[in-house]
């Protein structure tokens, strides 16, 4: 019987490949005997709202004890809709979002769906605890910085990664420690790779 279980949501065109931090996290809590739900979202390149926030309520209505979702890129735009259909219950006792993209990146068709331009981030209950935010100085698909366009609105506590870029594999995001520092701690801080 699991206390509580872990919940990681990858970005558009991600495929989970190993080098990634979200491969990473959910293998190192997996060795700690913690319960990883770390699903293959539908159709990676071409993401439809609706099938992701169809998969992500499965995988919630599977998870045990305290619920902790850890987002990256567009899982933290998916995440804000799941929130605004929820209302006042929240889907997550604990949230992590990881470089959401800024309202400027849901231009490209394959996201558009995704816009979070509609929703009024004041009012979304995103977890039980105050949400936690990691984003970077220099996020090309957020330039106006997360801080900022999420981070206040939401009423998140944020960690700013100094060129830290998109915080993927790219930017060197493969074994991230205070990713998993934080999943096992709640107070925990994240700081750059």
């Amino acid at each position: 019987m699991w206390n509580r279980s872990f919940l990681i949501l990858h970005g558009v065109e991600n495929r989970r490949p190993a080098e990634h931090w979200q491969y990473d996290l959910a293998q190192r809590l997996r060795e700690r005997g913690e319960q990883v739900f770390y699903p293959q979202l539908p159709d990676t390149d071409t993401p439809a709202l609706a099938g992701w926030i169809e998969a992500i309520e499965a995988e919630l209505g599977m998870m045990r004890g305290e619920r902790v979702v850890v987002c990256h890129s567009l899982a933290c735009a998916a995440w804000f809709h799941v929130a605004a259909r929820r209302g006042d219950a929240p889907g997550a006792d604990r949230v992590l979002l990881v470089a959401p993209p800024e309202p400027g990146a849901y231009s490209w068709d394959a996201i558009a769906g995704f816009t979070p331009a509609a929703l009024d981030l004041t009012r979304l209950k995103l977890s039980v605890q105050t949400p936690r935010l990691a984003c970077s100085d220099g996020d090309p698909y957020c330039p106006e910085g997360a801080d900022v366009v999420f981070g206040q609105p939401l009423g998140c506590d944020v960690d700013l990664l100094p060129g830290a870029g998109h915080v993927a594999v790219p930017d060197g995001y493969g074994p991230w420690p205070s990713a998993l520092e934080w999943c096992l701690d709640p107070v925990a801080r994240l700081v750059a790779s």
